[in-house]
């Protein structure tokens, strides 16, 4: 899961999938705009068929929560 997702947060900000770490935070460390998380949720609701939770998703901030919130809705 966490490769798939640094892969696609590759396609919103100039940054190399395998600079992505666990740790990193999606505003200040990766320099994501409210827009770019925005629609790079939108991008995962399709490429995983789920629905985020736009609150929960308002908590997130690092990678690794990301992918662990993405684990438990594609369970």
């Amino acid at each position: 899961m966490f490769e798939k997702l640094a892969q696609i947060i590759s396609n919103y900000v100039e940054v190399d999938p395998g600079d992505v770490k666990p740790e990193s935070r999606f505003m200040e460390d990766l320099k994501f705009t409210s827009f770019d998380f925005m629609s790079m949720l939108g991008e995962l609701e399709d490429e995983f068929d789920i629905e985020i939770d736009q609150q929960e998703a308002a908590n997130i901030r690092t990678v690794q929560e990301a992918a662990d919130y993405l684990e438990t809705l594609s369970k």
